[in-house]
């Protein structure tokens, strides 16, 4: 019987709809992965004090106002947190319906990169200047579109029953489409980008179930593509000297090896705990190029030396950690290709961008996930944060 306030012990009275909203609500918070959360946001905010240290004293950057680029981390932060809402209140199965016309935009971004739109940034011809000091690198939403476009093709048919693996002629559509745009954006080129969707494309083809002629196949033309690229000249001189500063570390220190060998005294002069936050004598020396970007992770190495560094690399194995877990207990093979194409993303550009300040991977102009300052990135993370959550949080329940 309904009391005098109206709600019904049965659930039938008018606030029926009202109480079924705040239930789901409960069940979906209590269902999100906070330990992935979490870490993602700690990472974001540990990035933001990096970000001021780096750049508080370039007044040739930050346009005289020391807070300049850590409030627009922070706006980033917020930015890209709403779009990981936005995609769990979405959900990943809805936006299964949508993922054409997402991947046709992002072919559309990166095709207007090439047009006089685009704008060079350290090299890379690889952003579209939107006004107001603000850039957008469409590259960043390709790996998204490319990992959702790729588990929609090859889910299809072994969700729906009919097959236990994906067939050779759906594998072949697939990799058709990611070829599209990594061609498009090795035009640019951006060579880092197109190494991450590469790795993306291998970790989503293992986890589909495709056939290993399929991964071995690929890797030999990846080898070989390697070397027609370096045979043709693809390659931009600033990438050749790149590669060359990697195999001789000693080979002109003043020049293309300057960077790598300012990251790495750096990151050996912190020690166990570091000089201290704001008092790196390389980073307010401003010794180090690109410090708030690529070579973030040597303000973590200086001023919070090994003991904040390993707290970053705890954090991002994390991330990996819960992710691995939900790809492994989400019961949809198109959640679990989704999950390890996001896996493969932060596990390789992660350690492609440590490896870089480390000496021990070549520089490729990949930022850190969730620390590194960019907007794009930031916002393609999230939205990749969101994507976890949603398989999360729309996984049947078990009894």
């Amino acid at each position: 019987m309904a009391g005098t306030s109206g709600f019904s012990v049965s659930g039938y009275g008018p606030e029926r709809g009202t109480w079924a909203r705040l239930v789901a609500r409960d069940s979906m918070a209590r269902r999100l992965d906070w330990p992935l959360l979490f870490s993602a946001l700690a990472l974001s905010l540990i990035g933001s004090l990096l970000v001021w240290s780096a750049t508080r004293n370039r007044t040739q950057l930050n346009q005289g106002d020391p807070y300049y680029f850590l409030l627009r981390h922070l706006l980033n932060t917020g930015i890209g947190f709403a779009l990981m809402i936005g995609t769990i209140w979405l959900g990943h199965r809805t936006l299964r319906g949508a993922v054409p016309a997402l991947y046709g935009l992002s072919v559309v971004l990166v095709l207007l990169v090439l047009t006089p739109l685009g704008a060079t940034i350290n090299g890379a011809h690889a952003w579209i200047v939107i006004g107001g000091g603000f850039t957008l690198q469409p590259s960043e939403f390709v790996k998204v579109t490319i990992i959702l476009g790729m588990a929609v093709m090859l889910a299809a048919r072994v969700d729906a029953g009919d097959l236990i693996h994906p067939d050779h002629r759906t594998v072949a559509k697939s990799l058709g489409l990611a070829v599209v745009p990594m061609a498009i954006v090795m035009l640019m080129p951006d060579l880092g980008s197109v190494m991450v969707m590469a790795v993306i494309v291998l970790g989503v083809l293992l986890a589909s179930g495709a056939s290993n002629r399929w991964i071995i196949g690929l890797i030999g033309a990846g080898a070989a593509g390697a070397v027609a690229v370096a045979a043709l000249g693809v390659l931009d001189e600033y990438q050749i000297n790149r590669f060359a500063a990697f195999a001789n570390p000693e080979l002109d220190p003043a020049g293309v090896g300057y960077n790598t060998n300012q990251a790495r005294i750096a990151i050996g002069s912190g020690g166990l705990t570091g000089t201290g936050l704001f008092h790196g004598s390389q980073t307010t020396g401003q010794f180090v190029p690109e410090q708030q970007t690529d070579f973030v992770f040597t303000v973590a190495g200086e001023e919070l030396g090994f003991v904040g560094a390993g707290l970053i690399l705890l954090l991002l194995g994390v991330v990996l950690w819960r992710a691995c877990r939900i790809a492994r207990e989400t019961t949809e093979l198109y959640g679990t290709i989704v999950a390890a194409g996001i896996i493969a993303w932060f596990a390789f550009q992660s350690f492609e961008n440590i490896g870089m300040t480390l000496g021990i991977m070549p520089v490729a102009g990949l930022p850190l996930p969730f620390v590194s300052y960019g907007g794009t990135a930031m916002f393609a993370a999230w939205i990749a944060v969101g994507l976890l959550q949603s398989i999360r949080v729309q996984r049947p329940i078990t009894a």
